[in-house]
């Protein structure tokens, strides 16, 4: 069993997204790993299955037989008079990419919510919309067309050396989360750790939650591969154990040059969890402090892998 301050930190904070590279699976391949990981010993890691608007039906037709044999299940348990709630029994959260057309993708995931809310039970649910934007009217104009779903909007904010306050102030005048890019299958893909900490503090400041993605495989900071070829090149990754206790101590007042040290500790000791919270260097979080950074920080992080991140917390004693 995990300390509980892991479990804590950690609830649902792999947004699946199997169909993008790296891994770039088929929608039929990444559904059925998705359904897997859904009943699975490690289930309370997972977030939501990540797809793009454009395949959202694709998605729904590969999604069908494994729904519909959660609702067998149910059915056979109620028939047995337990009212069991296992996790392939809860429903699949789904994040959409939306394109830039806002209006024909907010009626496009309306419909789909529709189709799947029908009788007493919700088998699958887009509760999740991520979009980008490089200005205020951006980020306005899609507040205003996703307005109606009743699903957290993402926005994804530019790390281009510009001041990310303004943009981050817009979102939180729209009452949105930021999303931010951590990475890539090239190495200019990646932010650097000054300019990723600018941005964790100013979230934090603003009391905006974001969600990361892209390069995030790895718990700990270090030198791996960029795609799965034999191949591949390597570069200097983040870990997402330094993202998320970064943006956790930052809450907790940390500066930014701090922060950036966070960013890029490589060392798995220095970032540690026992009962009573987390630690790094003289710093330390209680259990409430881990639950508030996931509720007003840090939400999740986007991965093409769910295995690899579960697999690196295993051998790091954390699971």
């Amino acid at each position: 069993m995990p300390p509980s301050s892991v479990r804590t930190f950690l609830e649902a904070v792999i947004d699946y997204a199997g169909l993008f590279p790296p891994a770039q699976l088929g929608m039929s391949a990444a559904v059925a790993r998705f359904a897997e990981y859904h009943k699975g010993e490690e289930c309370w890691l997972l977030g939501r299955f990540v797809v793009p608007v454009a395949r959202l039906e694709e998605f729904e037709d590969a999604a069908a037989p494994h729904l519909a044999a959660a609702a067998d299940e149910a059915e056979r348990e109620k028939g047995r008079g337990r009212a069991k709630v296992a996790p392939q029994l809860r429903p699949w959260r789904v994040s959409v990419l939306g394109g830039t057309e806002h209006e024909d993708d907010a009626e496009r995931i309306l419909r789909f919510n529709s189709r799947h809310a029908t009788g007493q039970r919700v088998d699958v649910v887009v509760d999740a919309v991520e979009t980008k934007a490089d200005a205020v009217e951006a980020i306005e104009r899609a507040t205003f067309a996703y307005r109606d779903l009743g699903a957290h909007l993402f926005v994804e904010l530019p790390l281009d050396g510009r001041d990310p306050r303004p943009l981050i102030d817009a979102a939180c005048a729209c009452g949105v989360r930021a999303k931010v890019r951590t990475g890539g299958v090239t190495p200019d893909a990646f932010p650097s750790a000054a300019e990723l900490a600018r941005f964790i503090v100013a979230c934090a400041e603003a009391k905006l939650p974001f969600k990361a993605t892209a390069g995030l495989h790895h718990a700990v900071r270090g030198e791996y591969p960029l795609t799965y070829a034999p191949d591949a090149a390597r570069d200097t990754m983040f870990g997402f154990l330094n993202v998320f206790l970064a943006a956790a101590f930052a809450h907790d007042g940390l500066r930014v040059d701090e922060v950036e040290q966070l960013l890029e500790a490589r060392d798995p000791a220095d970032l540690a969890f026992d009962a009573d919270g987390a630690v790094w260097r003289t710093h330390r979080l209680t259990p409430i402090d881990l639950a508030r950074a996931r509720r007003e920080g840090v939400t999740s992080f986007g991965s093409c892998s769910f295995e690899e991140p579960v697999e690196e917390l295993r051998r790091l004693g954390l699971l």
